[in-house]
């Protein structure tokens, strides 16, 4: 079972941009998909931006479609996701996560490995 690491969170105005980045260990990072979620305070968890084992594909949510990507380098067992113009409503704590799953790779139920998470707020 993979382990993962995020880190890059902060504090930043509207506007900015930040990088996440997760790292993977203990398993073969190829033989999962990956995929960002997100959690606000009082809030379900919610599905941001996805990838397929080899790159080839990405599957987004719906909130953040042409604002946030994403990219993995298996060869480094990393994925990270590029936020662009945040906005106060991104302010979440974001996770990564892994599962060898085939379907529902939307649903936080899909995943097995999850990281610690990062917080990212984003002040107006």
């Amino acid at each position: 079972q993979v382990q993962l690491v995020e880190s890059g969170g902060g504090s930043v105005q509207a506007g900015d941009s930040l990088r996440l980045s997760c790292a993977g260990s203990g398993g073969t990072f190829s033989n999962y998909a990956v995929a960002w979620f997100r959690q606000a305070p009082g809030k379900e968890r919610e599905f941001v931006l996805g990838s397929s084992r080899t790159g080839g594909s990405t599957f987004y949510g719906d909130s953040v479609l042409g604002q946030f990507t994403i990219s993995r380098d298996n060869a480094k067992n990393t994925v990270s996701l590029q936020m662009n113009n945040l906005k106060p409503e991104d302010t979440a704590v974001y996770y990564c996560a892994a599962t060898e799953r085939k379907a529902n790779l939307n649903k936080p139920s899909a995943y097995d490995a999850w990281g610690q998470g990062t917080q990212v707020t984003v002040s107006s």
